[in-house]
This record gives structure tokens, sequence and C-alpha cells, in this order.
């Protein structure tokens, strides 16, 4: 698995994998760090006129911004091997900052959950309500 930038022709397929609108990721792309994971090269894929036969699959993607000294992840999406892989991401930026990571996780979400467990991240109580889903805030101190 590879993690490389984002870029804006990534926003079609970072919605599938997120289920939101593609405009909203392309909003991301420009506004925060956004790092994607990639399962490849494979056989040629859809593309293979225009890649030389090495289709790349994305498996996820992180976006993260820094905001009173703390790095927060701010979207997180993938397989559970992609997420556990792409949270190096922030945590690597933080540590090199002297920061923290927070990561706010929707409640029951096992995927994120285990991968935030595996990076390091401890459970720090509840976060705030999103379209009417409870949230919990996870918090890593990697100094």
């Amino acid at each position: 698995m590879e993690v490389r930038d984002a870029v804006e022709a990534d926003a079609d397929e970072l919605s599938a994998i997120a289920d939101v609108p593609a405009d909203v990721v392309r909003n991301l792309i420009h506004d925060r760090t956004v790092r994607v994971a990639e399962r490849g090269p494979t056989a040629a894929g859809p593309n293979a006129d225009t890649d030389d036969g090495k289709h790349r699959d994305v498996v996820g993607f992180v976006s993260f911004d820094v905001r009173d000294g703390t790095v927060h992840v701010t979207q997180l999406s993938g397989t559970g091997t992609a997420c556990e892989r792409l949270l190096a991401e922030p945590v690597r930026f933080a540590t090199t900052e002297g920061m923290t990571v927070e990561l706010l996780a929707i409640s029951g979400d096992d995927a994120i959950r285990e991968a935030a467990e595996a990076a390091g991240f401890e459970r720090d109580g509840q976060g705030p309500t999103f379209d009417g889903k409870s949230t919990v805030r996870y918090r890593l101190d990697p100094a």
C-alpha cells in the first residue's frame, strides 16, 4: 500500500468511499491536507491506455488540519488496513511539530475505532453530534 497527496482528480473516487458529494471532497482537497492510500499496481484497469496498465485502486483517505496546537483528523474513510496506515500521516506531522492529535469517530464505527486503537489513540470522551449521530473523541500525544 502506498500513500500519496490527494489531487482534485481523486474527488469522485474519494466521494464514493466516504459517501459524500464529490464537490465536498474537492473542497476538502483544496482546504486541508489530504492523503490517499492506494493498493497497486495491479493488472490493467479501466485507465490502461493512460497509465501503462498499472492501475492503482484507492482504498482510503485521511484529511487533517491544525487548530490551537492540535492536529485534527477531519475525515478518515476506507478499509481497516488503509485507515490504520493513513492515521500514521497526521501522527507523523504531530510528532514533528510537538502537537497532539485528535480524531472524532461516529459511535459504533468499529473500523475507525480499531484503526485508532491500533495507532495508539485513546478514547477521550464523547464528541459533538453530527447529523444526529453521536461521536467519540480519540486523542494521541505522540511525545
